[in-house]
C-alpha cells in the first residue's frame, strides 16, 4: 500500500512537472510568435476573469480588467522571465495591478493612502498559530455575499491577500510571489485583515 502511495505521489509531481516545463516551452514561444499566446490565454482567462470579478462584482468591469491584462501581458511577454512558478501567477500580479489602478482611478478605496505595514513578525510560530485560528473563526461566520462586501471596505493591502488566500486559494509562498513581499508579511496581513472583516462583520 506504502509503495502505492508512493508511486502515486511520484506520477503527480511527474504530471505537474511535465505541465511547467510544457507551460515554459509555450511561453518561450510566445515571445517570438503570437499565436503561441492564445494557448496561454485559454488555459487562464476563466480563472483570471473569476479573481477580478470577485474583486470589482461588475461582471462588464471584470470583462474589461481582464483584457486589459492579457493585453498587457502579450505586451510584455518578452520581459518574463521564469523562476520556475507558473505563468498564472504573472498574470495574478498584472490583473492585481490593473485592480489597483481601477480603484485608484474612481476613488473608491477610503484608506487607498494608508500605508504598507511594515512591522516585523517576531515569532513565525505564533503567527501561523494565531492565523490558523483566525482562519477558523472566519470560516464559521462566513456568508460569502456579506463578506465579499466586506473585504471590499478594506485597505486594498488586505483586499489582495485575503481575496488571493480564500478565492483564489493560493498557497502564502504562491501569494508571496504575486504581490512580491515576504511570506511572513502576506501571512501577517491575512491575520490582520481577517480580524477586521470580523470586526465589520459582527
Amino acid at each position: 500500500m506504502e509503495s502505492l502511495k508512493l508511486h502515486s505521489f511520484k506520477r503527480q509531481q511527474q504530471f505537474e512537472t511535465e505541465n511547467l516545463l510544457d507551460e515554459q516551452e509555450i511561453v518561450k514561444n510566445a515571445k517570438n510568435d503570437p499565436s503561441f499566446f492564445g494557448i496561454l490565454y485559454d488555459r487562464n482567462y476563466d480563472r483570471i476573469f473569476n479573481y477580478i470579478l470577485k474583486r470589482v462584482s461588475n461582471v462588464s468591469l471584470a470583462e474589461d480588467l481582464t483584457s486589459n491584462t492579457f493585453f498587457k501581458a502579450l505586451e510584455k511577454i518578452s520581459t518574463f522571465n521564469w523562476e520556475g512558478i507558473p505563468f498564472s501567477a504573472w498574470l495574478y500580479r498584472i490583473a492585481t495591478n490593473e485592480i489597483r489602478m481601477h480603484f485608484r482611478k474612481r476613488k473608491l478605496l477610503k484608506f487607498f493612502a494608508i500605508d504598507d505595514y511594515k512591522e516585523k513578525i517576531k515569532d513565525d510560530k505564533n503567527c501561523e498559530n494565531e492565523l490558523i485560528k483566525a482562519e477558523e473563526e472566519w470560516a464559521k461566520n462566513q456568508k460569502f455575499l456579506q463578506v465579499t462586501a466586506e473585504i471590499q471596505k478594506l485597505s486594498i493591502k488586505y483586499q489582495e491577500v485575503i481575496a488571493l488566500r480564500y478565492f483564489e486559494e493560493k498557497s502564502i509562498r504562491e501569494i508571496s510571489g504575486i504581490l512580491n513581499k515576504s511570506e511572513g508579511t502576506v501571512k501577517s496581513l491575512i491575520h490582520r485583515g481577517l480580524q477586521k472583516l470580523e470586526k465589520e462583520i459582527n
